[in-house]
């Protein structure tokens, strides 16, 4: 099963804050919009999230269609269809994708700790 690329998503308090930690940490803003809360950040293969005021937990973030470098790939798995494989697996969901649809769609499920895992595809 591939699940597209990884992020963390960090719910944090204070964007500015958090961005001018995260830039010491040698990270640079590839994506996002501050004026909207939230930013993305790489550090090599590492991308983080920073949202500040949209969910309140930090999420595991995965991008079917998507590069760890925020280019889309020519294939992937389709986040429908990855739900499709996990409900047969029995894995219960918090949010579906709307199986009717195509295009963007997302999902969330949470693992046996209760941390949030989002599947969200763009395209």
């Amino acid at each position: 099963m591939q699940l597209g690329a990884f992020s963390l998503s960090l719910a944090v308090k204070n964007l500015a804050a958090s961005k001018a930690f995260y830039l010491k940490l040698g990270f640079k803003v590839f994506g996002g919009d501050e004026s909207q809360n939230w930013l993305m950040l790489q550090n090599g293969g590492c991308v983080i999230g920073l949202f500040e005021g949209m969910f309140e937990k930090n999420i595991l973030t995965f991008n079917p269609g998507w590069k760890e470098t925020a280019e889309p790939l020519e294939s992937f798995t389709d986040v429908r269809e990855l739900q499709k494989q996990l409900k047969s697996e029995g894995v219960a969901f918090e949010a579906e994708a709307d199986e009717a649809s195509t295009g963007p769609g997302s999902f969330l499920i949470h693992d046996p700790d209760g941390n949030p895992v989002l599947v969200d595809q763009h395209r």
